[in-house]
């Protein structure tokens, strides 16, 4: 895998996340919609099916709920790695660059102007840094290949 490639496994996991929550809000208000009761008109028995879809729409926001909670830990878990790995980087600047893009998910544009270093020359070192981080994960796939028994 790629340094860049590996290293946006980090804003992709956050944004699948975030249109999980989006979907859970849909299914919540769609809840609310199902669950609310009708007073204009008199009735005399209650509705299986308002029921029936109820308990699916429930059943559908707990399992949504059990995968954003799975996700949010694969999420911290990659971080934490991810962020670990940076920081085996020897250069300061290095480091900096790959944390405010891939972990805080700034433009280069953007740690350009925090960094006060030209959007060209950020552009330079993001590309050396990249370079350098795949060279830390070339060197580190065999261990995990043993340590995992990845073959």
């Amino acid at each position: 895998m790629e340094a860049k490639e590996y290293l946006e496994q980090l804003p992709l996991l956050d944004m699948k996340i975030n249109l999980k929550i989006k979907e859970l809000d849909g299914l919540r208000t769609k809840l609310i919609g199902v669950g609310s009761v009708d007073y204009s008109n008199d009735r005399v028995q209650t509705s299986p099916k308002s029921d029936a879809r109820f308990a699916e729409i429930l059943h559908n926001i707990e399992y949504l709920e059990k995968e954003i909670n799975d996700d949010i830990e694969k999420l911290v878990n990659k971080k934490h790695e991810i962020i670990s790995q940076i920081q085996e980087l020897k250069q300061s600047k290095q480091i900096e660059i790959l944390y405010k893009r891939y972990v805080e998910y700034k433009s280069l544009e953007v740690i350009a102007r925090e960094m006060r270093y030209s959007y060209q020359h950020i552009r330079r070192l993001h590309i050396s840094s990249l370079k350098e981080f795949q060279k830390l994960l070339h060197n580190a796939t065999p261990m995990l290949h043993q340590c995992y028994n990845i073959m």
